[in-house]
């Protein structure tokens, strides 16, 4: 069912911004998103914030407002609720371009996944609770033109209108279900978020070619036509995969093509690529034909068989108690936390409080289970 919405307000000011953010410290509940361009550009950056209360619709613009920080003390407010959906990679954007945190974070899509829920994306939920339907086709939007179309800027004003109403359908149903203190430890979990390392690894050509078992000689035409994606991709200021995909460098390192000729023979090419890149290419081929072939990186070594047999029972334990619950393995606890159990073998529940992964609410339920397990562990080897 369609819903006519009323316009949200378009915050361009810095000023503007500024009262909003105030304004909102008062608000028991804000819903947050945010639009970046990850699809369109060499570095992403969010593009859009927006932001709804109970009954006004926000959507600020920060390729317009250079200084961001008035929305620094809202997000880290723990008086103000802030609902997402799906948070991790909007928390990791806002954290990367702007430094913010976030505190008391209610995530609808881990609510709907603690509660049981299969189908957990923002459109299947509003669907099923609200009767409302998303036109997805403009998840794949360049979010960095301007202006954006209406219809852009209406779908990134959906996605955080329905957010307040959809928190309290979940929010009863955690209750119904005694999940609420689950669903809280999670939503912490949630807003511990590290900014990964996104800076060009000159040695990620091995990720490609690796899988693919090419020869070292192969391995070093890889590398350069790598080295020389990257270059083009920066400089055009595009993903790199807008460039070429990794599946036709490998193409291209199988088959070292010599001419243009060539290239217009290698699956995946387009002309357009033969014209605007063969030059270049055809010379970072010639330079890996010669170049000295590169030393494959070391192996991590094996894992320890008893490890492995105790992350083995501690696996089969959370699958069954996942089923018993009617829940996805990883909301029970996860896999990380396992590996760490299984390495560590603690004897005690206070062994365990460090554990990332395994707050009071998990130690509480699971715990002795846990430790169980682990003792068991420990009987087998000796």
């Amino acid at each position: 069912m369609e819903r006519l919405l009323n316009p949200a307000k378009y915050i361009r000011k810095y000023e503007d911004l500024a009262r909003l953010a105030e304004r909102l410290r008062n608000e028991p509940l804000v819903a947050v998103d945010t639009e970046s361009n990850s699809l369109y550009a060499y570095r992403e950056r969010v593009c859009l914030i927006q932001i709804s209360t109970r009954t006004e619709d926000y959507i600020i613009d920060p390729l317009i407002i250079a200084d961001m920080q008035p929305l620094g003390p809202l997000l880290a407010d723990p008086a103000v609720e802030k609902v997402f959906h799906a948070a991790e990679y909007d928390l990791i954007c806002l954290r990367r371009d702007y430094g913010f945190v976030v505190n008391n974070l209610f995530d609808t899509m881990v609510a709907a996944r603690v509660c049981g829920h299969k189908q957990v994306g923002l459109g299947s939920l509003l669907s099923e609770f609200l009767d409302v339907e998303i036109d997805k086709s403009h998840q794949r939007d360049d979010w960095g033109q301007r202006p954006l179309p209406p219809d852009s800027l209406l779908y990134a004003q959906m996605d955080t209108h329905y957010l307040p109403v959809l928190r309290d359908r979940l929010a009863d149903e955690l209750t119904r279900l005694d999940r609420w203190g689950e669903a809280q430890e999670a939503f912490h979990e949630a807003t511990q978020v590290t900014t990964p390392d996104t800076s060009f690894d000159p040695e990620g050509y091995w990720r490609i070619g690796l899988p693919n078992q090419l020869t070292r000689r192969q391995m070093a035409i890889l590398r350069e036509l790598y080295l020389l994606r990257e270059q083009i991709a920066e400089k055009r200021d595009l993903p790199p995969f807008k460039i070429f995909t990794d599946k036709t460098l490998v193409q291209l390192a199988t088959i070292a093509p010599q001419t243009n000729g060539d290239l217009r023979g290698v699956p995946g090419m387009t002309a357009a690529q033969v014209r605007r890149y063969g030059r270049a290419l055809l010379r970072a081929i010639e330079r890996g034909s010669k170049a000295r072939l590169p030393d494959p990186p070391e192996r991590s070594p094996a894992a320890d068989p008893e490890i492995v047999d105790c992350y083995t029972m501690l696996r089969e334990w959370r699958k069954n108690r996942a089923q018993e619950r009617g829940v996805e393995s990883d909301v029970i606890i996860s896999r990380e936390a396992l590996w760490t159990l299984a390495h560590r073998q603690p004897e005690t529940l206070d062994d365990m409080r460090d554990i990332q992964g395994l707050g009071p609410w998990r130690l509480e339920t699971y715990g002795p289970e846990l430790l169980d397990i682990v003792r068991r562990c420990r009987q087998r080897v000796k």
